[in-house]
């Protein structure tokens, strides 16, 4: 399951590296890229309800297969396009895979992390965020040397590549039982009636709480290379180098999620993560020194690393597959307002003034945590 999530991030990240060579292609403005980006989140957040009935019906691990496959064909369709609109249009391609995938993977994560009776959900979006190290190290280092195209190109056929292998070994391995939503201890009609909408309560507070984390990684990704090269005037390697730095800090941050999630409490990790999160993107973004700026990059990759994860576990103990399409719905819905949001703010008041939005939102991911623990 974790080569799945690897692969997600190392096509994910393999597109956001070179955002700023497919600007220039387009000839876009801030705000007219943000509106294209929406395209990915639009696109996402339209099929993620498909797709936790599709896992319920079929199963999730099929589904994961699929999604991942189309994920792979959809990566180099942006070097493609050139035009804002034709970008767009492939971007909902692109989307509608990497919201399929995020979906049917979290909700095979969930029925694995049951069985195993452990929070090992982070060690999975560790997967997730090692395959982001990886794609935005090569990127970089692609980046003198080969040209977008052949750049996307490689990638997606390297994710076909561990996707068809991965997924031989997933679909024929004994599947683990389906996690069922959440019911109350007792068997009387008014305790099921009065349990369902505290459920669908408890998942749409973690869905809150994974959309403001979400806000924040979708800023990372789109906007990061662009702030560092316009505003902190680094070359481009040096810009996949902090968006790999990120990653790199993302990804530790996860591998110790199990031990601090049962050191600390899930609660406690949440919360602490958004504060320093906060603190990491008010550096990041006001800063006029690139190793500061990098430096603020890898706190906001520390903070936000188990936030997410967390959130859509507990959504998915308490509401099945379907509660993890709620939460990741509503998670990938910041995506959906990121980039228009950064993007027309950047256009009025500078980028650096439109990031300090992730600080705020951040913040109140930290918070939320507290409210759904209360309930």
């Amino acid at each position: 399951m974790t080569a799945f999530f690897a692969v997600d991030g190392f096509l994910f990240a393999a597109w956001v590296v070179r955002i700023p060579d497919i600007r220039s292609q387009v000839s876009a403005s801030h705000s007219a890229l943000g509106l294209a980006l929406l395209c990915v989140s639009a696109g996402a957040v339209a099929t993620m309800p498909v797709v936790g009935r599709l896992c319920l019906r079929y199963g999730s691990r099929p589904v994961t297969v699929g999604s991942l496959a189309l994920l792979g064909v959809a990566v180099p369709l942006p070097a493609h396009a050139h035009s804002v609109a034709a970008l767009g249009g492939v971007l909902l391609l692109f989307g509608a895979g990497y919201g399929g995938a995020n979906v049917a993977m979290n909700s095979a994560a969930v029925d694995l992390v049951a069985e195993l009776r452990r929070p090992v959900m982070p060690s999975f979006h560790a997967g997730y965020s090692l395959g982001g190290l990886l794609g935005a190290g090569a990127g970089g280092l692609l980046a003198g040397t080969l040209s977008t195209a052949w750049a996307l190109a490689l990638g997606g056929l390297l994710g076909l590549a561990v996707t068809a292998g991965a997924g031989v070994v997933l679909l024929r391995s004994p599947a683990a039982p389906a996690v069922a939503p959440a019911r109350p201890a007792t068997g009387s009609p008014g305790s099921r009636t009065a349990a369902a909408p505290h459920a669908r309560l408890l998942v749409l507070l973690l869905g809150l709480t994974a959309l403001c984390c979400a806000y924040g990684e979708g800023a990372i990704a789109d906007w990061t290379t662009l702030h560092l090269t316009d505003d902190v005037h680094a070359g481009a390697g040096t810009a996949a180098a902090a968006y790999a730095a990120y990653a790199f800090a993302m990804t530790t941050g996860r591998v110790g999620g199990t031990w601090a999630s049962i050191r600390l409490g899930q609660t406690r990790v949440m919360v602490l993560g958004g504060l320093t999160a906060a603190a990491g993107m008010l550096l990041a973004a006001l800063s006029p020194s690139v190793p500061l700026v990098i430096g603020g990059f890898v706190l906001v990759g520390l903070g936000l690393a188990n936030i997410f994860p967390l959130a859509i576990a507990r959504a998915g103990a308490a509401g099945g597959p379907q509660g993890v399409a709620l939460a990741s719905t509503l998670g990938y819905g910041g995506m959906l307002i990121g980039p228009p949001v950064i993007g027309f703010l950047a256009d009025a008041a500078g980028l650096p003034l439109a990031l300090t939005t992730v600080a705020l939102a951040a913040t109140v991911a930290a918070l939320l945590p507290l409210t759904a623990r209360s309930r």
